[in-house]
């Protein structure tokens, strides 16, 4: 009976493959999905077996084809209600004000649950646990040809985008923002919105939830190391109506959002912007604030591949440097080191141009380099520990 339930629960995780990026279906994502998805929900998942956003309409002649019972309208509304408290769907109008029931990538079932405070319960704890193992059987399964990766990140899509921030603390000065003159730049170059206040401004509906990443590290016994628990993850338009209307944020005015954000750029977090179907040509649908020491697509503590569009480098001034070391301690992906001189220098090419160097550097001697957007590829380490 138990190798049938899995079974199901295997053809579940097959469907969701559909809705973004695929995961290996193995015991542990089983045991996931059977935390969110009970019940004649799972029957009712069979229904998106050929599209995984589908109207009423379409569920009423998709769930004689493919489920094993018939449902009213009545219980596939209350089982859509149960799967989007889960994570597992959005229930939004198109542009013609037809609700769509759209089936979400599995992981969001995980970020949407962890986005509202949580105790940290047996069931909780063992939901943060098994995600996490989930990401570290993903790694272990990619580093095995490590050499191809840096081929394969190629064709990744970029998980976020850098959004830089525009003054600094000490001074109040703006940020110096230069051009490289000697890059050419693309013709059709993607005009995005680089001011976290601009962005903003952007959206009418604004929601704020906790950072699932912090959450779950804090649930495994690593709390943050940059800020206390707080809301901090934002989710935008048509986002954050359906995350406010299940319960994981809450919508804020544009002046409680911009005053929670100065509260993540004192912390050192990086705003990073996330864009509809990974795509930075679309609008964009979260705006995150990530620091390094439990943000899964950050440098030091990078579990899969991961990709960063940015438009910025940082820049230090020399001269100005007064070899203080702010930059160096305050650096989210840890590319500033002290030179031989005791200067701040940048090396690598990872550098996302998030300006929190810029924002914190006390004598205001680091500008940000704009530049044409670029992908920076993170690398989890060959033998991670």
């Amino acid at each position: 009976m138990s190798e049938s339930i899995d079974q199901e629960y295997r053809k579940v995780a097959q469907i969701l493959g559909k809705a973004g990026v695929a995961m290996p279906v193995s015991p542990k994502l089983v045991e996931l999905l059977k935390m969110n998805i009970k019940g004649d929900c799972v029957d009712f998942m069979s229904a998106f077996r050929r599209k995984v956003g589908q109207t009423m309409e379409q569920l009423k002649e998709s769930i004689p084809k493919y489920c094993k019972k018939s449902y009213s309208e009545e219980e596939i509304l209350k089982m859509v209600d149960e799967l989007c408290r889960n994570g597992v769907m959005i229930d939004q109008p198109n542009r013609k004000g037809v609700v769509v029931y759209r089936l979400l990538p599995i992981a969001r079932q995980f970020e949407y649950s962890f986005m509202k405070r949580l105790e940290p319960t047996d069931e909780n704890i063992k939901k943060a646990r098994g995600f996490i193992e989930l990401m570290q059987d993903i790694r272990d399964a990619l580093i095995e040809d490590y050499d191809k990766l840096p081929s394969l990140m190629e064709s990744m899509p970029p998980f976020d985008r850098a959004v830089p921030i525009r003054e600094n603390k000490e001074t109040g000065e703006e940020i110096k923002i230069t051009v490289n003159k000697e890059l050419e730049t693309p013709q059709e170059r993607i005009l995005n919105v680089e001011d976290i206040q601009e962005l903003i401004d952007k959206f009418d509906d604004i929601a704020v939830g906790y950072c699932y990443c912090r959450q779950q590290e804090e649930f495994l016994g690593h709390p943050c190391k940059q800020i206390e628990p707080s809301e901090s993850c934002f989710t935008l338009g048509k986002s954050a109506r359906h995350t406010s209307k299940y319960g994981f944020t809450r919508l804020v005015s544009k002046e409680e959002a911009l005053e929670l954000l100065k509260k993540c750029e004192d912390a050192a977090l990086v705003h990073k912007a996330y864009h509809l179907h990974s795509d930075t040509a679309n609008e964009e649908v979260a705006i995150c604030n990530c620091c390094n020491c439990c943000c899964p697509v950050s440098k030091p503590h990078v579990i899969i591949p991961a990709v960063t569009m940015a438009n910025y480098v940082a820049r230090i001034d020399e001269e100005g440097c007064i070899g203080c070391g702010t930059c160096v301690e305050k650096c989210h992906n840890q590319v500033l080191e002290m030179n031989d001189n005791d200067k701040a220098e940048l090396t690598g090419d990872a550098c996302i141009g998030c300006g929190v160097c810029a924002y914190f550097c006390p004598e205001n001697a680091i500008a940000l380099e704009e530049i044409p957007q670029k992908r920076v590829n993170i690398l989890p380490p060959p033998n991670p520990k």
